[in-house]
């Protein structure tokens, strides 16, 4: 009889290596399941090893963070809705630094590359919607424009949630956001006010 697995038990694994780097210890077979009332060999049934638990670890960060994402809901204004997507990924990285640092290490293949490439396809498809509301030039690459906004988030996330800087500092986001849109087309005091509006932190 095959025994189905529990993905209750997955997630707790998957923390439990999370909980380890915050505290800046070794991940181990043995260092993973103390505690956990479960044997090493779930390791292997789950994820067939240590190499498949980070990769497991990477697309854990990915499904969150498009979780995350998945909260903000469309309003009238895409700009606004362009910065609070900025502000849902920076809440991700905050609630769970250590599996946001390792959503980055491309030395572990994802399981399901589609899935992270989606979470920049949020940003594409709202810049989409505020070039088709007039806010940014026609001229406009959503990709590109995406990008940069991402590059901006990922830069204040990398500096705070995991890096040096205090969480004060997210408020930069604020004026960089600004810049970045109003040299897409959108109107400067518009723009200011829906981004501090979306940048709810």
């Amino acid at each position: 009889m095959v025994r189905t697995k529990d993905p209750a038990i997955r997630s707790l694994l998957i923390d439990r290596a999370a909980q380890l780097l915050a505290a800046r210890e070794p991940v181990t077979l043995r260092s993973l399941v103390a505690g956990t009332g479960v044997s090493t060999m779930a390791v292997y049934t789950y994820f067939g090893g240590m190499d498949g638990l980070w990769t497991a670890m990477r697309q854990e960060g990915f499904t969150r963070l498009a979780a995350r994402l998945a909260t903000v809901s469309p309003t009238r204004d895409p700009v606004r809705d362009l910065a609070a997507l900025g502000a849902a990924y920076l809440a991700n990285a905050m609630a769970g630094p250590d599996l946001y640092r390792v959503m980055f290490d491309a030395g572990f293949e994802l399981e399901d590359a589609a899935a992270a490439d989606d979470t920049l396809h949020h940003l594409v498809r709202t810049v989409e919607r505020a070039t088709a509301a007039g806010r940014f030039r026609d001229d406009v690459d959503p990709l590109e424009l995406a990008t940069q906004s991402w590059i901006i988030g990922h830069g204040l996330a990398s500096l705070v949630a995991t890096g040096p800087l205090p969480q004060p500092a997210l408020a930069h986001g604020v004026p960089l956001l600004t810049a970045l849109f109003t040299s897409a087309g959108d109107e400067p005091g518009r723009c200011r006010r829906s981004v501090e509006r979306g940048w709810r932190l």
